[in-house]
């Protein structure tokens, strides 16, 4: 791409970052408010919540008006994240939000809050998989934390979905759950994509993607990436690790939206992830071009999308669905 495409792409993200501007300063119509339709409050669990994207869609959803159950690893960060959305807010907007510990890369954490959860609560209404790190940042490419990516970006997500689908409550309007996730993880993105070909189409045809499938995938990376010869075998490459952790949310997201597309009516469970861009946060080393807030926004969109407007299984970025 030219300088003069690149000037164009970049004139179309900022016109879409103004639009989206404009449609977030719009207020949900009455009959668009789902969650407030269920008694008691209906609750919002998003994962690495004390900082930067977590924060904010925690922030967001807590002054729509969903109970937030804030969640992190360390205990004072959680507390601090929480009390500060709860001291920032305004007087009257009826702020709900509580902290509790959970770790997605610990079964036994997971296994613990999903028994809180339903002996505190009944039960979820949305769950926001945010929880993620990410060790390579500006020109780096280690692989070095490959196993330690995986693990909380994918299988601490798969974890968490596994063990609160059985918790999300029926309601006429649907539960919901938000993946986050990055262009990154794309099968077939223009710069950092799968390079063979049988895979790539394997994972982009939905009679061929199985979670075997996805999980012998990352078996394979993680082998190469142990013997050093990830970078000759066509795997994406930027952030590399990350990249293909990202990969998997989108197929396994994919996945689940098969697994609930037949569910009846009051049952329904909406999956869907979305990529919030290069946010300003302590993963991308503060050198994002836009804030935590604005990163957080389509996240915060999907969760709260009205049951007429309910859509599964799709990528989304700046509330607009984009390919996976």
């Amino acid at each position: 791409m030219g300088k003069k495409g690149k000037a164009a792409a970049l004139e179309r993200r900022e016109q879409r970052r103004r639009e989206v501007t404009l449609l977030r300063a719009l207020p949900y119509e009455p009959h668009q408010r789902w969650w407030d339709h269920l008694k008691p409050r209906a609750v919002a669990v998003v994962t690495g919540a004390s900082r930067g994207i977590g924060f904010e869609a925690a922030r967001q959803l807590a002054l729509h008006g969903l109970h937030v159950v804030l969640t992190s690893r360390d205990a004072a960060k959680g507390q601090d994240a929480a009390g500060r959305i709860l001291g920032e807010a305004p007087d009257d907007a009826g702020i709900s939000v509580e902290w509790r510990q959970l770790d997605v890369g610990d079964a036994a954490s997971v296994e613990a809050f999903a028994a809180w959860a339903v002996e505190t609560h009944g039960g979820i209404h949305v769950l926001v998989n945010n929880a993620g790190v990410n060790f390579n940042k500006g020109p780096d490419n280690s692989v070095e934390f490959a196993g330690q990516v995986i693990e909380t970006n994918y299988y601490g997500m798969k974890r968490m979905t596994d063990a609160m689908i059985p918790l999300m409550k029926p309601s006429p309007y649907g539960a919901r759950i938000v993946n986050v996730s990055s262009r990154l993880g794309r099968v077939n993105g223009r710069r950092n994509r799968i390079g063979e070909v049988i895979l790539r189409d394997k994972l982009l045809n939905d009679d061929c993607l199985s979670e075997q499938l996805i999980d012998e995938m990352i078996t394979k990376f993680l082998e190469q990436a142990r013997q050093g010869t990830w970078s000759s075998n066509q795997w994406p490459q930027m952030y590399t690790d990350y990249s293909v952790s990202k990969l998997a949310v989108n197929a396994y997201t994919r996945l689940m939206s098969r697994r609930f597309s037949d569910w009846p009516e009051g049952q329904k469970i909406y999956v869907n992830c979305f990529c919030p861009g290069w946010v300003k946060t302590a993963m991308t080393g503060w050198e994002g071009n836009i804030s935590a807030e604005e990163g957080a926004d389509t996240g915060v969109w999907l969760a709260l999308l009205p049951c007429e407007q309910g859509t599964n299984g799709k990528f989304f970025a700046e509330r607009r669905e984009i390919s996976f």
